[in-house]
């Protein structure tokens, strides 16, 4: 796999032709070929407003990327996605409270009888050329976070468990991280166990916060991913999550006052979509698909309450087809 690594080759693309099919005259540097790292295209995948952002940062190397957003809204995949195009590989880790720096640089392990050094993932992308793409990074104990300064600025990685190993920045190195929260902590208490990062680590960072997508977004995205619903099924499924997300977030008012525990994703939607369609079957024993599926894609999930109202909106939007199963 290192050797596979360090046969990459560095190609100038068009940046247009790479994300829409339209040259621009604007490159972006790539890989000739995909890796074994290099994340697989979703052919289904529509990059909404915030990819641009990222674009932007992806065209020259700059500060590293932090990017939130409310969960299921696309923070990692839009990455991913991005970087599939590029044929750029992702060395991908997800954070927790016990992650410790060793986990991310690499460790002394037993192989043949012998101890060896196994690179981290942090250390594959600085010495490769590859993207760091570190997510839920508000779970990390601020101080394992904090350790991550003085690469964020530019500088080389040192391993002493590799006898002093220094790793010099590839050209090609990114650091992207992803969290639910800007790093200020959540005031809502709905992302349990996040953690107020340290302020001096948050000031390495461009900033980028990726929302929902549009609604006529969205229904693109669910006329190709559930052809076999209604046009107009879908379009009332997209303004169901709509109106979830609003009363979650405050934007619309909630006649009972009753404040919802929960919110409606991009991937909770599509789920919904695709649960839809594998229970149609349940119509010719008098339940509803779109009913049964609505449970099992979100509504289990939320407090006695909050489920009460959901089927209350659902009821609004889908009369005489969806009610709370007993």
């Amino acid at each position: 796999m290192h050797t596979e690594l360090e046969n990459l080759q560095m190609i100038d693309m068009d940046a247009g032709q790479v994300f829409s099919g339209l040259p621009s005259g604007t490159f972006i540097k790539g890989y000739a070929a995909p890796s074994i790292y290099t994340p697989k295209p979703d052919v289904d995948y529509l990059f909404h407003e915030s990819s641009r952002d990222v674009i932007v940062w992806f065209l020259e190397k700059s500060d590293p990327l932090y990017i939130f957003g409310p969960t299921g809204a696309g923070k990692t995949s839009v990455v991913k996605q991005l970087a599939s195009r590029l044929n750029y590989p992702v060395f991908e880790v997800t954070g927790h409270s016990r992650l410790e720096f060793p986990d991310l640089a690499g460790h002394l392990t037993v192989k043949d009888s012998q101890m060896q050094f196994q690179y981290g993932p942090l250390a594959l992308a600085m010495k490769f050329g590859g993207i760091m793409l570190l997510n839920e990074i508000d779970l990390l104990d601020p101080s394992t976070a904090a350790g991550l300064n003085s690469v964020l600025d530019g500088s080389p990685l040192c391993i002493p468990e590799n006898g002093g190993e220094i790793i010099t920045p590839h050209a090609m190195f990114r650091f992207v991280a992803t969290a639910n929260t800007n790093g200020a902590s959540d005031e809502t208490g709905l992302y349990q166990g996040t953690l107020r990062q340290n302020l001096a680590f948050l000031d390495r960072f461009i900033l980028c916060e990726v929302g929902y997508p549009k609604p006529e977004l969205e229904l693109e995205l669910l006329s190709k991913v559930s052809p076999e619903l209604p046009s107009d099924l879908r379009a009332k499924m997209v303004e169901y999550a709509n109106e979830v997300r609003r009363l979650f977030l405050g934007q619309s008012e909630n006649p009972s006052g009753q404040v919802l525990d929960i919110t409606f994703s991009t991937r909770t939607l599509i789920r919904w979509a695709n649960l839809t369609v594998r229970f149609q079957p349940l119509a010719k024993q008098g339940l509803s698909p779109i009913n049964h599926a609505l449970d099992r894609a979100l509504a289990f999930r939320a407090n006695a309450e909050s489920r009460t109202f959901l089927y209350e909106l659902a009821q609004r939007i889908f009369p005489n087809t969806i009610k709370e199963e007993s």
